[in-house]
């Protein structure tokens, strides 16, 4: 039998063992906590730190007229601002799709009665052991007064689907969540506008 090499690139990785966990610090938004792993196989063993927090919910809400509610928003982060759509934690034993409203409705006033799930996504499975739920909102329109904490200062625009898409693609739209969003909906968006353009539509 070959010996066991862990330079193979055909194979699948090993699934390291995880020998205990601790609080390496905490936050409002998230915890750091120091995970001591080894590897089956090769029996190595290190420090891996992960950014356990809530999951998260973004909301792709689109107008009768096919516009998208986009805010812009100061991000920390990057110490700039970013056209986003809206989004946020969800709170404790909520559902996505009620968490993915209440967070529309809190940043920009819109609501729909058609919302359904996009998908979910990782957002860096590197560091950090949350889901980020994508929603998809048809027929938004602006029924509520805006409700943001104390922290939150939005610009809320509507934009042309096609247009949003446009922003994407040169740059002026950048969060990553927020394009993985716009990449579930395009196929949705290219059959929409095939049969709009169809003759017979």
């Amino acid at each position: 039998m070959p010996n066991w090499s862990q330079h193979d690139p055909g194979r699948k990785p090993e699934h390291w063992e995880t020998l205990s966990q601790k609080n390496f610090a905490s936050s409002p938004i998230f915890d750091v906590v120091t995970h001591r792993c080894r590897h089956p196989k090769l029996g190595h063993e290190g420090d891996f730190y992960v950014l356990e927090s809530r999951d998260w919910v973004n909301i792709l809400a689109l107008t009768p007229e096919k516009q998208v509610v986009l805010v812009n928003q100061f991000r920390f982060g990057i110490g700039d601002t970013s056209w986003e759509i809206p989004g946020g934690v969800m709170e404790a034993g909520e559902e996505p799709i009620a968490a993915a409203l209440r967070e529309l409705k809190e940043e920009t006033g819109y609501t729909s009665n058609q919302v359904e799930l996009l998908g979910k996504v990782r957002p860096n499975p590197a560091i950090q052991s949350n889901t980020c739920y994508l929603a998809l909102a048809k027929d938004a329109q602006k029924t509520e007064a805006i409700d943001w904490d104390h922290h939150e200062e939005l610009e809320i625009k509507l934009v042309d689907i096609d247009q949003v898409y446009a922003m994407a693609f040169r740059g002026e739209i950048f969060h990553s969540l927020v394009l993985d969003a716009l990449m579930l909906y395009q196929p949705e968006w290219e059959k929409l506008k095939a049969r709009r353009r169809s003759p017979s539509a």
